[in-house]
């Protein structure tokens, strides 16, 4: 709800101070006081687009600060925006625009953006008027107002819709692997045959390559351990020299008692000649040089090394890339299989959304029937009676399908016998326009909507029993929303809880827009003059007083 507002330096407005309170508020003045300038000003501080233009002659800016209380639902949208408000607190919105067109906006003293304040202007305030183009005469937002009207639960359409996207996502997904992977069939055939008969192990390089530079060694050092031999071996060998000379002193061992030593020495001199010949021996057979074997193994290790270049992996990964592409052919022939599973679920989930989608198509149609006819009760006094109100449910094309349905609603309207329906907003007038908002939001009242609800000039073209039937509505929605009426009606000003006066003065040098709040004598005086124009006379104030006891 609206509780202030403050205006400072908008066009003919030089400082404002305005309190509200719930009910019915009405607005009036002559013609061209300025009272657009209010809802201009208004506007500003919820969003709408900053002109200079707003700013009075010769100030610097312009400013205007709206105060309300917290709307439920609004607290959630401030926290996604990081604006955090303290319980009870209120919500103070302001807006300043400067000479050259800059402005900025603020929440609670915090900046925002104004794309933002529109966003909550729309939660905050309807203004209802013959320009406006929001609320009940944008259709996006007719199929919510339908749904709220009727009691339609879309809970189930929705968790219908969320499982079979889902199931058409994955079944999607699938194809799109199946496709890609049966576009490499040919390739794929190839590569795994190819290296399933190369059977590459894991670790294989290096052991090859460790074979390979051992017999590289050993032929290098063939010529060297052949004269080993020479030196060690055979009958001219040192070892077999050692062995002969330790046989001849072993003879001559006794007779002397140091050639026993010498003895123990050629003894562990032959036990390290034959140790050296041993290890001799196993690295020859270490570093055998066997050229049909190198050649086999230089064959085999530049073979793998080409596949592994061929399929742009390491050598160590041939293994593991040969699984891999056998798993995508084996995919490839089982994936009809996978791909009908996906085919039967997603078809499954498709239905289940179908059937619950036709059910909410159904409970909205019969909505749209109790709304209609609410609505053609209200028109009649509202001195629309020749119009229709129809309330469109048609089914929309599958790619239109959402998490709401698969219907799109509107409102539309036949203002003329035979004439066809049309939305509100390219058929009625003004004053026609605001009267079937009027008759709408009656039809609605119980579904809420915004806490403010602004009706600009609604009695526009109309007096008499009209006026009245637009007055006594206004008063009963303003039961539950807090109501602002611009009125040029005598009928409705009478209905108002409370009036403001909005007039022009003049000091020779300035002209000022001013608005104040009137007593129950002014309000009588104001009606008068409304009812009886320049000169009021005692029979217009008798009625204005007759107008006020009745509302």
């Amino acid at each position: 709800m609206l509780l202030s507002l403050s205006i400072r330096d908008v066009v003919l407005i030089e400082a404002l101070e305005l309190s509200f309170a719930p009910g019915l508020g009405v607005l009036t003045g002559e013609t061209g006081a300025g009272k657009s300038i209010l809802l201009d000003a208004l506007g500003l501080a919820l969003g709408a687009r900053a002109e200079s233009g707003l700013v009075r002659q010769g100030a610097a800016q312009a400013s205007v600060t709206a105060t309300f209380d917290m709307p439920a639902g609004v607290t959630a949208m401030l926290a996604d925006s990081g604006i955090e408000l303290e319980p009870g607190e209120p919500l103070i919105v302001r807006r300043t625009v400067k000479a050259d067109g800059g402005s900025r906006a603020f929440l609670n003293d915090q900046p925002v953006s104004a794309a933002l304040l529109r966003e909550l202007g729309s939660a905050l305030v309807e203004i209802h008027g013959q320009h406006d183009d929001r609320g009940l005469l944008n259709a996006r937002g007719h199929r919510d107002l339908l749904d709220s009207f009727g009691r339609v639960d879309t809970g189930g359409v929705m968790a219908a819709h969320r499982l079979w996207r889902a199931a058409a996502e994955t079944l999607a997904h699938a194809r799109d692997e199946l496709d890609n992977a049966a576009r490499d069939r040919e390739w794929l055939e190839h590569a795994v045959a190819e290296l399933t008969r190369a059977a590459p192990e894991p670790g294989e390089e290096e052991a090859l390559a460790e074979a390979r530079a051992n017999m590289q060694r050993g032929a290098r050092l063939a010529d060297d351990l052949a004269a080993l031999d020479q030196h060690l071996q055979g009958s001219a060998g040192a070892l077999a020299n050692l062995r002969q000379a330790a046989r001849r002193l072993d003879r001559l061992g006794p007779e002397h008692e140091l050639l026993a030593d010498a003895l123990s020495a050629l003894d562990r001199a032959v036990i390290e000649a034959a140790e050296a010949e041993d290890r001799i021996e196993r690295a020859k057979e270490a570093l055998s040089h066997d050229p049909a074997r190198l050649e086999e193994i230089e064959t085999r290790l530049f073979d793998l090394r080409a596949l592994a270049r061929k399929y742009r992996v390491d050598v160590d990964g041939l293994p593991a890339l040969t699984e891999e592409l056998a798993g995508r052919l084996q995919t490839i022939e089982a994936g009809g299989d996978g791909i009908a599973r996906l085919e039967r679920e997603a078809s499954k989930r498709r239905a289940d959304y179908e059937a619950l989608a036709e059910s909410l198509s159904a409970a909205r149609i019969d909505a749209a029937r109790r709304l209609d006819a609410a609505v053609a009760a209200e028109l009649v006094p509202l001195k629309l009676d020749a119009a229709r109100f129809q309330t469109s449910v048609e089914t929309l094309p599958e790619e239109l399908w959402s998490a709401t349905g698969r219907d799109r609603v509107e409102f539309l309207i036949s203002t003329n016998p035979g004439a066809p329906f049309a939305p509100l907003v390219k058929i009625a007038s003004g004053g026609e326009l605001s009267r079937f908002i009027l008759a709408l939001k009656v039809a609605l009242a119980e579904e809420g909507g915004a806490a403010t609800m602004i009706f600009d000039e609604i009695d526009r073209g109309v007096g008499g029993a009209v006026a009245s039937a637009i007055g006594e509505r206004l008063a009963r929605l303003s039961e539950r929303a807090q109501l602002l009426v611009v009125t040029h009606s005598p009928q409705v000003a009478a209905r108002g809880d409370r009036q403001w006066l909005i007039a022009k003065s003049h000091d020779g040098l300035v002209t000022r827009t001013g608005v104040r709040a009137l007593d129950e004598a002014e309000r009588r005086e104001e009606i008068a003059r409304m009812l009886s124009g320049a000169t009021i006379t005692d029979e217009a104030r008798a009625q204005a007083g007759k107008l006020l006891e009745a509302a």
